[in-house]
């Protein structure tokens, strides 16, 4: 049984990092390092820096900055555009580091999984707000915002004390995702078709 749960709990772990990175890397950063130097969780050696006071100074300091900029219309699709290239190799590494030194063909296969996972939900998160942009008041994306906190910080939090849950859980939201995607990127394209076409319009008025 006592296997069962360190299976279960290095699963969730593994996986919900990575899920929460790709939502808000420096919450899921600085939620680490503050369980582990509260002595709620021992984190694996690969992921010991993260406690480190500097490390989650820097965490802690970019997070304040995304908080803000996350609440912009304009600037957080811009803030999401430039963190495609951070949370996705930030994902597979948590992920990686998160299995320990088990086996160097698992801990690959976390990093691609974990790599993947955070692809999916930073795709998601990113989408999302395009669509949430298009709407004139600013209200809708403060509360999408500070709902992806409270999830990302209650989802590393969940996947310590509730590992079996958090499995669970996670399965399904990567289903919602499978199905959200494709309807969220129709949205896009369509955000975009009709601004390609405002552009177009105008020229042609211009030049009458």
């Amino acid at each position: 049984m006592e296997a069962l749960d360190q299976i279960s709990t290095t699963l969730a772990l593994t996986m919900g990092l990575a899920w929460a990175s790709g939502i808000n890397l420096y919450a899921t950063l600085f939620t680490l390092g503050y369980l582990a130097n509260t002595g709620n969780i021992d984190l694996p050696p690969d992921l010991l820096i993260i406690a480190n006071p500097m490390v989650m100074g820097a965490a802690g300091l970019m997070y304040c900055i995304e908080f803000f900029a996350d609440k912009i219309p304009g600037v957080d699709t811009g803030w999401d555009s430039i963190h495609t290239f951070i949370r996705i190799p930030a994902g597979a590494m948590l992920a990686a580091g998160a299995i320990g030194d088990l086996n160097p063909a698992v801990e690959i296969a976390a990093g691609l999984l974990g790599g993947g996972l955070a692809t999916a939900t930073h795709a998601t998160k990113a989408g999302t707000r395009v669509l949430i942009n298009t709407s004139p008041e600013p209200f809708t994306n403060w509360a999408a915002s500070i709902s992806e906190d409270v999830v990302v910080i209650g989802g590393v939090w969940a996947c310590l004390n509730y590992p079996f849950l958090s499995l669970v859980v996670l399965i399904l939201s990567i289903f919602l995702m499978i199905w959200l995607i494709p309807k969220i990127w129709k949205g896009i394209k369509k955000v975009f078709s009709f601004i390609i076409n405002l552009f177009r319009s105008k020229e042609n008025q211009s030049t009458v």
